[in-house]
């Protein structure tokens, strides 16, 4: 039986006679550059095991531009590091090792492309997320298609049917974790389900952002924001871009002070309506993505928007990962927007109306800034009260 690729088409370290490696079925982009740095909290995930990061370990980011200008940063735990398929620099050019300890350097100097090759085989074999074809040197029967798990082990799974490709996408029996942020520019689109998004705005699952702009800096220091209630007046009964009003007067000036001090600026909104006007999609994108345009144009400093769209509950009964309460949006913008610059909690902090009070609709802002780990502010408290 034919296979359809030949050894010559794969790495010296991978010809091994019972050990065939397939490309994962998303290679990872190469990366621009390669960071080290100690864990600030344990709410980084590992993009090779899914597991978390703890606090104050060392960990490796892979920080690539994407074609569409922002950074993209993957963090892998220093064993995880997936040395096969990100290329890695010497040691001493990596970002941060200057200030690491005598023996976390040793380790990371293993990593170099001058290990040996036995060495390298024996840790892609360890950490290889894709799948694998493994084979007898001397037998006539089919190869048996195999999935590493996040342990190592494996998994027997079914023969390739007649005609499949090698290379095809082959599935991996992985735990995920649910505040995984797996993202990927080939993941992203121009349109939300059927409709179209404005120019400089994209989707990513349940959420909509918008892309940077002239003028847009990222910071450790991040002043985030929830947008109905918060930043501006509006009601369900009105739609339309137009229809909004300034919470209260002093917030273009609060926030072009805090974009002069080095603050980010970032908004985090809940918006379910675009999930559930089905039959008016496109109105309720319009609708949300024109008003935050125009405040953006009114308050005249950039600011990064993460809409959450989801309804709160996936079809599994799961919950949305994006939508407040949850972190999602935070941990997206932490880890894949921030220029690989490590956010300073301290100083760092969220204002938001629905802080579970007799008159506030919900409790979701605070329990979103909870859940972060930030400081929480209302608005009247943030703004100074006069509207």
């Amino acid at each position: 039986m034919s296979l359809g690729f030949s050894l010559s088409s794969f790495p010296p370290f991978c010809r091994k006679a019972d050990l065939l490696l397939i490309p994962a079925s998303r290679p990872l982009m190469a990366p621009t550059k390669v960071v080290a740095e100690y864990a600030k909290s344990g709410r980084s995930a590992c993009n090779s095991c899914s597991k978390a990061i703890a606090a104050g370990a060392l960990r490796l980011g892979s920080s690539s531009k994407g074609p569409r200008g922002f950074d993209l940063v993957r963090w892998f735990h220093v064993d995880c590091f997936p040395t096969a398929s990100l290329a890695l620099a010497a040691a001493d050019e990596i970002v941060g090792f200057s200030s690491l300890k005598d023996h976390e350097k040793d380790a990371l100097r293993k990593l170099e492309p001058s290990a040996s090759s036995n060495q390298i085989t024996e840790e892609v074999h360890k950490r290889c997320r894709g799948a694998y074809v493994k084979m007898e040197a001397k037998s006539s029967k089919k190869p048996k298609i195999c999935v590493a798990d996040e342990a190592g082990s494996e998994d027997l799974a079914e023969e390739r049917p007649e005609g499949q490709k090698a290379g095809s996408q082959l599935s991996v029996n992985a735990k995920h974790n649910n505040l995984q942020m797996d993202f990927h520019i080939s993941g992203t689109k121009d349109k939300y389900k059927d409709a179209t998004l404005p120019p400089k705005w994209i989707a990513f699952r349940t959420i909509i952002f918008n892309e940077k702009e002239d003028g847009f800096h990222d910071s450790e220091r991040i002043a985030a924001f929830d947008f109905d209630g918060c930043l501006v007046n509006t009601s369900v009964k009105r739609i339309g871009p137009d229809a909004w009003s300034l919470m209260y007067p002093s917030i273009p000036e609060k926030l072009q002070e805090l974009y002069n001090e080095g603050y980010k600026l970032v908004i985090f909104t809940n918006e379910s309506n675009i999930e559930r006007w089905k039959n008016k999609r496109q109105q309720a994108v319009d609708s949300k993505i024109g008003r935050l345009e125009n405040f953006i144009k009114c308050v005249k400093v950039p600011i990064q928007v993460f809409i959450a769209c989801g309804l709160g509950k996936n079809k599994d009964g799961t919950d949305d990962p994006f939508r407040k309460p949850q972190p999602g949006m935070w941990k997206l913008m932490e880890e894949h927007f921030n220029s690989s610059i490590a956010v300073d909690m301290d100083q760092s902090f969220y204002v938001g109306d629905a802080a579970g009070r007799t008159n506030d609709h919900s409790d979701a802002d605070i329990k979103f800034a909870e859940a972060v780990g930030l400081k929480f502010y209302v608005p009247e408290e943030f703004f100074g009260g006069i509207k």
